[in-house]
Formats: C-alpha cells, structure tokens, sequence
C-alpha cells in the first residue's frame, strides 16, 4: 500500500469536514436524564453489618464467578482494603473507629448504579444502559475496550479482564439485573442474615431511611449518602459515622456525570469520525516502514552472503595454493631422494669386486 504525506493530509481533511458538517453520534448519557421514578435499589446499614461476607459469597454463586483465592469463612481478608476486581463483584472492608458505635465498622463496596451513570456517559458505544429497573446493565458485545468508563466512575467501580486476551470485558455489579426482572432479591441481599442490606423502590428506601435516622438520632449521621451525589444512586447508605472514615468520598457535590462531561464528550463524535482514517494511515506508514526494513535485512543478507562467498573463495585458492607447494616440494624431494640412491649403486658395486692381484692362478694339476 502506497500512501504519501499529501494524500494522508487530504484524506484526514475530508474525514473532519464531513465529520463536522454531518449528523454527529451522540454518547450514551449527554442528555439530561432524572431517573426512573419506579427504580429500585439497595439500601445498606454499617450499624447492621458484622462484617461476615455472606453477602461476597451470595454475589459469587448467583453470578458464576470463580472462587476467591481464600474462602469466604476467613475474615482475616478484612485486615487490608480491598476493591471490586474482574472476579469479585462486592467486596467488605473493615474500619476501626473511636466514635460513638462499639468495635469495628464494615462498609460493603459494589457499583453504585447511579442515576445517571458516568461510565455510560463516557462510553461512545453505548455499552452501558441505566435500566428502569434502577440496574445498570453492561453489553460486552460492542465494546472496544477503551475503558473510559473505568477512569469516569467516581468510585472507582468498573474492573477489566487484563487476563483475557481475546475477548475482555469489563467486570462489575449488575444489582443482579437478570434475578430482579424475575422477581428475585440480588444475591447479596438475601445472603445477608442481619438485614443489613434492604431491596426495594429507592423513594421507599428513602423513607425507610429517614425514619432509622429519626427514631434513632444517636445511631445515624444525618446523612443519607447516595441520595443526591452525583445526581443520586440506587444504592443508598447509612452510617453510624462519618462516610469518610468508611473510605467514603465526600467531594462529589451534586451534579450528575454527564453534565460534567458533556463538554469533553463533543469531541467524541470527530474522534470516532476521523479514527479510520487515522488508522488507515497508521497503518500504511507502519506497512512502509515494514518494507524499508524488510529491504535493508534482504540487502543485508545479501551482503553477508557474498562476504562468506568471497572469504570462502579466498580460503580455498590459499588452500589450493599450499597443497600444490607441499605437492612440488614432496616431487623434489623424492626426485632428490631417487637420485642421491641412483648415486650410491656404482660405489657399492665397485667395494664388492675383489682386487686384481689378488687373483689365483691355476695349477698343474688344474690345467
């Protein structure tokens, strides 16, 4: 593929001219959205909870996820802070604290399913949907695994399946969308054996929570958290001390996420629109590049070979030229040799005729 600079710059012109001038996709959540006025949620006391993880192990067996590395039973987890993974929906942490409630205090974590949802808000596939249910439900099947929504989420819920190479997916609390749609409790809530946890339509648990909070004043922070931050969530909590001593953020202020992202968001629709033509000249460039150094190690190799070649011709005429000097220097010295014997025969010969006047000469008798 042939691409230069010019046409890469003409291409890229057109994409954001017709990005600009066309219909522009809209992100999942930048309109205003008030919630669902018969959604349901989760209401959850830290004065109720004894910190058991019923409601971990619920969450584990209504949802297949795989077992934790160590067994529900074993508190000793809650020594150290944890937070929601790809295989663990809910987690329970534990707090000490000095004020007024005796020992310890637990605060379950899961997805808040807000009323408006910032991961849908950051999410320009719509991958995430605020269900009327009051469940925030996620498709996995038009995700691109940007994980926007991992960094928008205030409380930092959203977990990625960095262990999955082919298909990941992004891991969290469903407030058990398909038991709810059946007429069923989520798994944690009927697992918890002290009613800490409370299912039901969120104006109902509003009231059930201001009535706790005014027969039991002494009990409660006046404070019904997650009834209005970030714009409201179906899960509310109640608490016996400051949500910040819990781990508890208490700086989101009130506006809902997708009017504090909506300006951000207008730039996704020219993103989207230019990202082919962005990777198509990433990609060419990266095709040329191939090609330039598929050539220089094919030259190379070249190279390298016609080097070994040439030295390997070079060692064979010196091979050649010394076996045909030790050649001419074995003929000469066996010539030498043949000579210096052909020498040395007439000598021999000579030592061993006898003398002549030593010759006997013939008797009478003989004669």
């Amino acid at each position: 593929m042939s691409l230069t600079r010019r046409k890469f710059l003409s291409w890229l012109g057109a994409a954001t001219v017709s990005t600009t001038l066309g219909q522009a996709a809209q992100a999942a959540s930048n309109k205003h959205f008030s919630g669902y006025p018969q959604s349901h949620g989760v209401l959850f006391d830290n004065t109720r909870c004894i910190g058991c993880r019923k409601c971990e192990e619920g969450c584990n067996q209504v949802n297949e996820l795989p077992g934790p590395d160590r067994p529900f039973n074993d508190l000793a987890v809650l020594d150290k802070p944890r937070r929601t993974t790809a295989k663990a929906y809910t987690v329970v942490n534990r707090y000490e604290n000095d004020g007024m409630l005796q020992g310890p205090v637990f605060r379950k974590i899961q997805c808040n399913h807000c009323l408006e949802p910032a991961c849908a808000s950051a999410c320009f596939v719509r991958a995430f949907t605020k269900t009327a249910t009051g469940a925030v439900i996620y498709d996995p099947s038009v995700c691109v695994g940007c994980r926007y929504c991992m960094i928008a989420c205030p409380f930092e819920i959203p977990a990625y399946e960095y262990d999955q190479a082919l298909v990941p997916r992004i891991m969290k609390c469903t407030l058990c969308y398909p038991r709810i749609v059946k007429g069923l409790l989520p798994g944690c809530v009927e697992a918890c054996p002290t009613e800490a946890l409370t299912f039901g339509r969120r104006r109902d648990l509003l009231r059930t929570a201001r009535e706790r909070i005014s027969q039991f004043p002494e009990r409660y922070i006046d404070h019904i958290y997650g009834e209005n931050e970030m714009g409201g969530t179906s899960w509310l909590y109640l608490s016996g001390v400051p949500y910040r001593e819990v781990g508890m953020r208490e700086d989101l202020g009130i506006t809902p996420a997708p009017q504090l992202t909506a300006g951000a968001l207008s730039a996704v629709p020219m993103v989207v629109g230019l990202w082919p033509v962005l990777l198509t000249g990433v990609y060419a460039i990266t095709q040329r590049k191939e090609k330039i150094v598929k050539a220089e190690q094919e030259q190379a190799v070249a190279a390298a070979r016609e080097q070994a070649r040439a030295e390997a011709q070079a060692q064979l005429a010196q091979a050649l030229a010394k076996a045909a000097q030790e050649k001419e220097a074995a003929i000469a010295r066996e010539v030498k040799k043949a000579l210096e014997e052909a020498a040395k025969v007439p000598t021999e010969q000579a030592a061993a005729a006898p003398p002549a006047d030593t010759a006997q000469t013939p008797t009478e008798e003989e004669s």
